[in-house]
């Protein structure tokens, strides 16, 4: 007794594990938008428009940028040449002698002229000379330190700068540039729809398909046992030796028939399951049931809905981007056309060297302010301007004829939907009245039999066309929900909100 509770919980936990996942039409769309791959696709996709839109948004804002470097060189840069260092080197010497030739010839020509005596030239010349070798000291130590000064040490230079660029006139590719990822984002937005309106009437396919072939399975089934029936009732009028062995085995021959459209059926319905499955996102293997499976099909027809051209021209995604590639086509002519036109921009920075380039290359970090206007103009570029801007044209005039082709084969596809919602209910009313003769026709047909006054051929072709009423029947109220399904999202409108 005590092991009563465990058993208890693991035949709940197998039962649970066995159920079955009761879905219905609506909860078949929610699973199949949440889980599609490719929604989630087009969804990021209109993620990166949008963030793409921000950027261009940007353009319109000044941008500032830093630059920082050091370089080291193998020889500085150097104000003076060499002839102008030798110069400096020996400034002393070149002008003791040039003041010592000078003295030399003042003397001279004053004891000429008798202005001083030679002993006084001669103490005179002596000092001359004695003083000398102190100028050209002086005068070369002078010119060392001129020379030294001019000295720039660059061999390491450091560099930083920030530049600020203020757009002005860029010929409208901002504008272009901003229309565009304004349209793509518009254009990434229908995209996303559309797949929407594309995954909801699969999944509506399928569900109904489904249903359709769960309704043919249990068809199938009742066929199953009425040929199977009347093959017992006719083996029982053989032992009685008023029917012949050839009859039963013309009925033996429907039991199979009947026996492989059942096997037929419940494959295709295991294949039609699976395929709903991988639409809503679950296992393959996944055990599912519909809620409208055990339902009885719908046999009025249903009303046809007001099929408007306008409308469908108006909602249509496919329309509306086609219209985006249009205008993003026309958009990037402007561009195009923007690059061959003057570019104004308005620049300021601030730019600091280490040596210093504004204090006598001073080994210390100094800066200067800049502020300026950048102006290009295109001048001449052998006419490419001009073709890029007439292929960017062109291009244009192809999606507009696209587009125009899109709207007349929208207009005929209008017109074939609404044909085929009319052309489903008639079907339906005339599938309706055909299950009704059908099943007329096979009661009189068992009772006849039983009457001894038709034979099995008649009963096996009653049956037989009373299968085929019900088929039909199934596929006519299935084909009036495709059909006003199909009719919607011709139409543009939303097949599920």
């Amino acid at each position: 007794m005590k092991h009563v509770p465990l058993l208890i919980m693991l035949a709940c936990a197998i039962s649970r594990a066995d159920a079955q996942q009761v879905l219905s039409l609506d909860s078949c769309r929610a699973m199949a938008l949440r889980n599609n791959k490719q929604l989630a696709i087009a969804a990021l996709k209109q993620d990166v428009a949008r963030d793409a839109r921000k950027a261009a948004r940007t353009k319109y804002l000044p941008h500032v940028d830093v630059l920082g470097g050091y370089e080291f060189t193998s020889r500085e840069v150097s104000i003076l040449n060499d002839r102008q260092k030798g110069a400096l080197g020996s400034l002393g010497t070149n002008a003791a002698g040039q003041l010592g030739s000078t003295m030399s010839d003042v003397i001279s020509e004053m004891a000429g002229q008798g202005i001083i005596t030679s002993q006084t030239a001669e103490a005179l010349g002596n000092i001359a000379q004695g003083i000398m070798p102190g100028i050209e000291e002086a005068g070369n130590n002078m010119g060392k330190t001129i020379r030294d000064a001019f000295k720039t040490d660059t061999r390491n230079f450091f560099a930083a700068s920030i530049m600020l660029t203020q757009p002005i006139y860029m010929g409208g590719s901002i504008i272009a540039a901003n229309k565009i990822a304004d349209i793509s984002e518009e254009l990434a937005a229908n995209s996303l729809h559309s797949r929407k309106q594309d995954i909801i009437y699969d999944v509506d396919n399928a569900y109904w398909t489904v249903v359709s072939l769960k309704h043919k399975q249990k068809l199938a089934t009742s066929y199953y046992n009425l040929v199977k029936k009347l093959s017992g009732d006719v083996g029982k009028m053989i032992k009685e030796g008023v029917a012949t062995r050839a009859d039963g085995l013309r009925v033996d021959v429907k039991v199979n028939e009947a026996e492989m459209q059942l096997t037929q059926v419940d494959n295709g319905l295991s294949l039609a399951k699976m395929l709903l499955c991988q639409l809503c996102g679950l296992q393959i293997s996944d055990k599912v049931a519909l809620e409208d499976e055990n339902k009885d099909m719908v046999s009025a027809a249903a009303d046809i809905p007001v099929a408007s051209v306008d409308d469908a021209m108006e909602n249509r995604t496919e329309l509306k981007m086609l219209q985006n590639a249009v205008d993003i086509s026309k958009q990037s002519t402007k561009l195009v056309r923007a690059a061959y036109l003057p570019q104004v921009a308005l620049t300021g920075g601030y730019l600091i060297t280490n040596p210093s380039l504004y204090n006598g290359f001073e080994r210390k970090f100094s800066g200067v302010w800049n502020i300026g206007v950048m102006v290009r103009i295109p001048v001449w570029n052998w006419f490419e301007g001009t073709y890029k801007i007439r292929a960017g044209k062109t291009a244009t005039s192809i999606a507009m004829l696209e587009l125009d082709e899109a709207r007349e084969k929208i207009e005929l596809q209008v017109n074939q939907s609404s044909f085929k919602v009319a052309e489903a209910n008639k079907k339906l009313a005339m599938a309706c009245k055909n299950v009704e003769r059908a099943e007329e026709n096979l009661r009189c047909a068992n009772l006849g039999f039983k009457e001894g006054v038709m034979d099995v051929t008649d009963v096996m072709a009653a049956q037989t066309a009373w299968l085929q009423a019900c088929s039909q029947k199934i596929d006519a109220d299935i084909d009036v929900k495709l059909t006003q399904t199909n009719l919607k999202k011709v139409l543009g409108e939303e097949l599920y909100q």
